[in-house]
């Protein structure tokens, strides 16, 4: 959306942005486009879909100069840079996503195991020995998503640190471009 504005002799337009970012990141977002040659246009307000509900996001809305110089290489840094973000945004959720699957996986078979023993006890003649075996991986089932997933968020941590860190080096790389051709 463009709109036009006259004030007293000069005459400046604008393009107009809004983009929808998550709340922690917002401040990170609003520094970096300004370094593409966006101007905080309005307060950040929280976003609301689905009926109203607040997803934790917020919607930042931004202005520019129309007639800026290097627009067009501004634009495709400015891609760079909310590729980059939700790179980053990608690889945040990685960490717990895998540790949160084999949790499940294993309180899942967990329970496999307990309804096999509750059949068992139930079986006529109730089988109780079967019933017992079958309740001891069931209980451990139960009990050890809670350490797997511990041990797997501190693993994909170690892991993504790295790789975190040179993703923030590059969108600080492609800031620093954008920065040296607004001046």
């Amino acid at each position: 959306m463009n709109q036009v504005t006259r004030g007293g002799s000069s005459f400046v337009g604008y393009d107009y942005k809004e983009a929808a970012v998550e709340r922690e990141k917002s401040s990170m977002y609003i520094d970096g486009y300004m370094n593409f040659g966006w101007i905080l246009n309005e307060e950040l307000k929280p976003s609301a879909y689905r009926g109203g509900n607040h997803t934790g996001k917020v919607i930042i809305k931004l202005k520019r100069d129309r007639k800026i110089l290097h627009k067009t290489e501004l634009t495709r840094l400015e891609r760079h840079f909310e590729a980059c973000m939700s790179e980053l945004a990608v690889m945040e959720k990685s960490k717990t996503s895998f540790a949160v699957m084999w949790a499940l996986v294993i309180a899942m078979t967990g329970t496999a195991f307990m309804a096999g023993s509750v059949f068992a006890v139930t079986h006529d003649p109730p089988k109780i020995l079967l019933s017992i075996l079958l309740a001891v991986p069931a209980f451990a089932g139960w009990t050890l998503p809670v350490f797997v997933h511990k041990a797997i968020v501190r693993q994909r941590m170690k892991l993504m640190e790295p790789l975190m860190e040179q993703k923030y080096d590059e969108i600080y790389e492609v800031c620093e471009k954008g920065n040296r051709l607004l001046s």
